[in-house]
Formats: C-alpha cells, sequence, structure tokens
C-alpha cells in the first residue's frame, strides 16, 4: 500500500473496514511507498483501539544509529509511542550486530515492545541465535501452498526454538487463485480459492499470516478463512496438488 496517490482513499477505507471487523494486526514497512503507507497505517487507527502493528527497517538503515532513527520515523508517521513488532526487513547492509544493538536500545527505551527478523534462512536464522538470544519475536518469509521450501529445515528450526513464522503473499501476489487444482478443491469444500489458500497457511503449526487486502471485498473474503475446516482429505488433496520440499530450497523472496 501507499504506492499511488490514486488508491490511497481505497486502501484506508479497507484497513478501517478490517479494524471494525475484528482484524488484529496490522503489518507495514517504512519500504512501502516511502513511508506513504505507515502514514495511511496511522490514519486508519487514530482514535481506535491500537490493533499489534508489525513495522520493518530497511537494510540500508539498520545500523546502530541508523535504525534508532528509522524506528521513530515510523512512530512519527504512525502517530504511535510504541510498535508491537521490529523487523529488520532483509539481511544486508549494517552488521547484525548493529541492528540487534539497536533493537535492544528501542525496547529499553519503550519504543518497540518486541523485535525480529524478515527474509532470513536457516542459515541466517543460526547467526542471529549466536549473536542475540532473544530472538523471539518473528520471522516474516514467503510461505503459501506454491512455496513451501521452509518446511524442510526452516520451519523446523523456528518451531524448535519457539520462533513464530508470519506467511507474507499466502496467495502468492494472486498466482495461487489461478490454480485449477485450488479451484476444484475449494469448489468441494465450499469456500473461495484464497479461503482455502489462507486456511492451509493458518493450519500450520507456529505460523500466522498476512495477507495483503486493499479492498473491502478482499478484506471480507479473507476473514472468511477463518471458517474453513480442513479435513485430513482435504490436506492430503492439497499436498499432492502442490507438493512439500524434498530438499533444501534456497529461501524465496517477493
Amino acid at each position: 500500500m501507499g504506492e499511488s496517490g490514486r488508491r490511497r482513499g481505497d486502501e484506508l477505507d479497507a484497513l478501517k473496514y478490517g479494524l471494525e471487523l475484528g482484524y488484529p494486526m496490522i503489518d507495514t514497512a517504512e519500504m512501502y511507498g516511502e513511508g506513504v503507507a505507515e502514514e495511511i497505517v496511522g490514519e486508519a487507527i487514530k482514535g481506535r483501539a491500537k490493533p499489534y502493528i508489525v513495522s520493518k527497517v530497511y537494510p540500508h538503515n539498520a545500523t546502530r544509529s541508523g535504525t534508532v532513527a528509522a524506528c521513530e520515523r515510523s512512530l512519527r508517521r504512525m502517530g504511535l509511542e510504541k510498535i508491537d513488532l521490529y523487523l529488520l526487513h532483509w539481511r544486508g547492509g549494517a552488521r547484525l550486530e548493529e541492528t540487534f544493538e539497536a533493537f535492544h536500545r528501542l525496547r529499553e527505551q519503550g519504543k518497540i515492545a518486541d523485535f525480529g527478523v524478515s527474509n532470513f534462512d536457516r542459515g541466517d536464522m543460526e547467526d542471529a541465535a549466536r549473536l542475540d538470544k532473544g530472538l523471539t519475536g518473528s520471522n516474516q518469509v514467503l510461505y503459501c501452498l506454491s512455496r513451501r521450501g521452509p518446511e524442510f529445515d526452516l520451519l523446523p528450526l523456528m518451531r524448535k526454538k519457539s520462533i513464530p513464522l508470519m506467511a507474507y503473499s499466502p496467495l502468492d501476489q494472486g498466482r495461487l487463485l489461478t490454480k485449477p487444482a485450488l479451484k476444484k478443491l475449494a469448489d468441494g469444500v465450499g469456500c473461495t480459492p484464497a479461503q482455502l489458500a489462507l486456511a492451509w497457511v493458518m493450519a500450520q503449526p507456529g505460523v500466522v499470516t498476512i495477507p495483503k487486502s486493499s479492498t473491502r471485498d478482499r478484506v471480507k473474503e479473507n476473514l472468511g478463512a477463518l471458517d474453513v475446516k480442513l479435513t485430513p482429505e482435504i490436506t492430503a488433496e492439497l499436498d499432492r496438488a502442490f507438493p512439500p520440499p524434498k530438499g533444501k530450497q534456497t529461501l524465496e523472496m517477493l
């Protein structure tokens, strides 16, 4: 969101509608619209009970001092005193030690409640664990029916360490919705392909998901995924149509 001024009104309306329906969390980042998405979030939550807010710092801003400054800009844009979960958007640029030091400083100052990472593969997570034993917030990665690579080694490690995986692009940016196998199974279940794909992600232990929803119709449709009941038979059919990985795969990014 935040990348087209013409869509700002619809995006703001979708966020407000989601909050009215009871969505508990909003995910954003300083990268989205170069801060405009955070401004839209701030406008949407103004005067309301605050949902759980996740935001992310650019890697090139993630130095010891740069992380603190970026967080303070995000707080101002959203009109907040505290971000619930603050993530390093991906690894690169600054040294991880510096970023974690800044995260700790921000937490001590009450500007963030917890911290985590995004787009970290297993090796990155092991590096993070060696550098900082307090990393429990989350690792936000690309994970969906059509991109199941994290299941081989990353997700098992995170489950062992009780670190939630936050699955972004759970519909593979809409590509999943064109898959005939998914549509056929969804018809049989009595839901939409999007709802079935989301229900599958949410059924995975230790996984939460953050589908992008910029229209009221999609916001309402996505919420309906909570009512989808996955039987062992449907799960097996989904595994046949979208097989789990048989070996290590490089972590994908979108």
